[in-house]
């Protein structure tokens, strides 16, 4: 059932954040993987700084979406350089 909850957060998750960065999202596949990999990157930058949002889904849901801006974020530099 966690692998389930992933793939739901992650997917809502990477969904929001390519509305937000983008105006659209980027497909289901792709947006469960930048949700997932965001939900990992946001949970490291939350525990660097301190801030513990909880087990909730509601936390681990904006650990995910913020994860996945600011990755969403550095993609979008490394596609500017080229």
């Amino acid at each position: 059932m966690n692998l389930i909850w992933t793939l739901i957060i992650g997917g809502i998750a990477g969904w929001l954040a390519g509305q937000v960065m983008r105006g659209r999202g980027f497909g289901v596949i792709v947006d469960i993987i930048v949700g997932i990999v965001g939900g990992w990157l946001g949970g490291w930058i939350f525990g660097k700084l301190g801030i513990g949002t909880g087990t909730s889904l509601v936390g681990e849901l904006i650990t995910a979406f913020v994860g996945a801006i600011i990755l969403l974020f550095i993609v979008r530099l490394f596609k500017r350089g080229d």
